[in-house]
């Protein structure tokens, strides 16, 4: 297992995509946690991010003590949807690649072989978590000392809670794209499908539930992507502003984090049972 572990880690380090997907998120996070607000700060011009705050609330949301709202919060959405892509390309780009069937000639059985690939991209998404961390905490010093104000950090339970509900999120789309790509043994199909759900489908669902529907609120509160928000949204204690979008309070924080591990258990389940008793070619 450790061996098949350690290939592909050395695959994704070397794999172009996984750099550019986290760099988008990094660049992502950057722009709409710190770039737009202190530019709204320092022109009083109003902008999604400081409509309705007042320049205080504003410049308090891109000093240090606010740095773990700014890491997850488009995590929900955005960095989500980059998750589900990375899933989806660990395990389909065998498929497309014509490799998996070589890979499984060799010592490592099928459910080794899943295992090292959804182990590999959950380390990978936990080092997009701490890059994202680490520029978001590096922007907020530099704010701070520009401005000379306070370099107050989170507590460290409160930092620790942050990272790991954020990392959650990240690795519970992760493995949706890698159900999906087993599912439809490529990468393109699961990508379209994905993305589409979590930045249209889902959306439209919750919204049309909580307009017209209001009885079937209790399927809304169950999708994916409303408990990824809520997640985000407790453990950032919602910051004055508007929230960024997917963030949601639609249930309790305790509740998101244990519908999520559902979630993902039911998509690791689904995937090895899909791969162990399926042809793959």
């Amino acid at each position: 297992m450790f061996g098949s572990y350690a290939a592909e880690l050395l695959k994704l380090r070397n794999r172009g995509a996984v750099w550019v997907l986290g760099g988008a998120g990094l660049a992502l996070s950057l722009t709409f946690g710190y770039l737009l607000p202190y530019l709204g700060y320092v022109t009083g011009d109003a902008n999604p991010q400081t409509q309705g705050v007042t320049p205080e609330q504003v410049l308090a949301g891109v000093l240090p003590e606010a740095v773990v709202a700014n890491t997850i919060g488009g995590f929900a959405i955005f960095a989500g949807a980059l998750a589900l892509v990375l899933g989806a390309l660990v395990v389909g780009g065998e498929y497309g690649w014509g490799t998996l069937k070589t890979l499984l000639t060799q010592r490592p059985g099928r459910l080794t072989v899943l295992g090292a690939q959804l182990l590999a991209l959950a380390t990978v998404l936990a080092g997009w978590v701490l890059a994202i961390f680490a520029a978001c905490a590096l922007a907020g010093m530099g704010i701070a000392l520009i401005e000379d104000a306070p370099m107050t950090w989170p507590a460290a339970a409160d930092l620790a809670t942050g990272l790991a509900g954020g990392w959650l999120v990240l690795v519970t789309w992760g493995l949706a794209g890698a159900l999906l790509a087993t599912l439809f043994r490529g990468v393109a199909l699961p990508i379209g499908l994905g993305v589409v759900w979590i930045l249209g489908v889902e959306t439209l669902l919750a919204g049309v539930v909580a307009s017209v529907l209001p009885d079937l609120q209790v399927v809304a509160d169950a999708l994916p992507g409303v408990n990824a928000g809520s997640l985000v949204y407790a453990v950032t204690q919602a910051a004055p502003g508007q929230l960024p979008p997917g963030v949601t309070d639609a249930v309790t924080g305790t509740r998101a984090v244990l519908t999520l591990l559902c979630y993902a258990a039911v998509f690791i389940a689904v995937t090895a049972v899909t791969l162990r008793r399926r042809d793959v070619a």
